[in-house]
């Protein structure tokens, strides 16, 4: 009786070890990695202004690990040298990419309001007959800066009642003005000094109550002032108080129109 031999399964070989494909393959992959490595080093500005070099980073680390997941087929040593020249060429491309982009503009720093406590004193002498008469009243609390007064302020403008610029003298007196962009053909009349002359001193407890023109007083407007005691300063007078001719017209008896 003949016994019936069982058949095997044939064992497959296992692959061949090739010591010179694998010696190749860490040369290439010790030298890429230097090369990353010192790019990086070289060109770190640039990665802190286009974080785009992280996105280009991660993909030659995602790169590699596929390559090496790929341990079944057969690598060959020109295809992997071939792909590291091309992450190396991407990566380069990138950074001269990044190196000529213009650098962002600075944001925009906001100005502060003008205020008259912190300002040097103006030196320039103004043509008032060009200003508006906004400016006109920004030009006469410019005066009282240079002239040594403090907490100079504009308030003129709806609902002001007659004050357009009000301050504390050198001696701290509370000084109210009233600016009248006038023409010469136009005077300051008595009208005009009537309504100063009812809120300057109730309303706004003025000490020195300032009427300021560009053109000229009326003479029941002098004699109303006088009577209320209000310094009229007329073209004249304040030409002269620009131009550092004269005293200070809070000074006492400083101005006669």
């Amino acid at each position: 009786m003949t016994m019936s031999q069982r058949r095997t399964r044939p064992t497959h070989r296992g692959r061949r070890f090739d010591l010179r494909a694998t010696a190749v393959f860490f040369g290439l992959l010790a030298t890429a990695l230097i090369a990353v490595g010192f790019a990086v080093r070289a060109l770190a500005p640039v990665v802190q202004r286009r974080p785009v070099w992280v996105v280009v980073l991660l993909c030659v680390v995602v790169a590699t690990l596929l390559a090496h997941g790929r341990r079944r087929r057969r690598l060959s040593a020109a295809r992997i040298a071939r792909r590291a020249g091309e992450a190396l060429e991407q990566a380069t491309t990138t950074a001269l990419d990044a190196l000529d982009a213009p650098a962002p503009a600075p944001a925009p720093v906001p100005v502060p309001a003008r205020t008259y406590d912190d300002v040097p004193a103006p030196e320039e002498t103004y043509d008032y007959d060009v200003l508006d008469p906004d400016e006109f009243e920004a030009a006469i609390a410019d005066l009282c800066v240079r002239d040594g007064c403090a907490r100079v302020e504009v308030v003129g403008g709806a609902g002001d009642l007659g004050a357009d610029v009000t301050a504390l003298t050198p001696d701290g007196r509370r000084l109210v003005v009233q600016c009248k962009r006038y023409g010469d053909d136009n005077k300051v009349g008595s009208q005009d000094l009537q309504r100063f002359g009812g809120t300057c001193f109730t309303v706004h407890e003025a000490d020195v109550a300032l009427v300021v023109t560009t053109s000229d007083f009326t003479a029941p407007a002098v004699e109303y002032a006088e009577q209320c005691g209000i310094v009229c300063v007329n073209r004249d007078a304040l030409l002269a108080w620009s131009g550092g001719r004269t005293p200070k017209p809070w000074a006492a008896g400083a101005y006669e129109a």
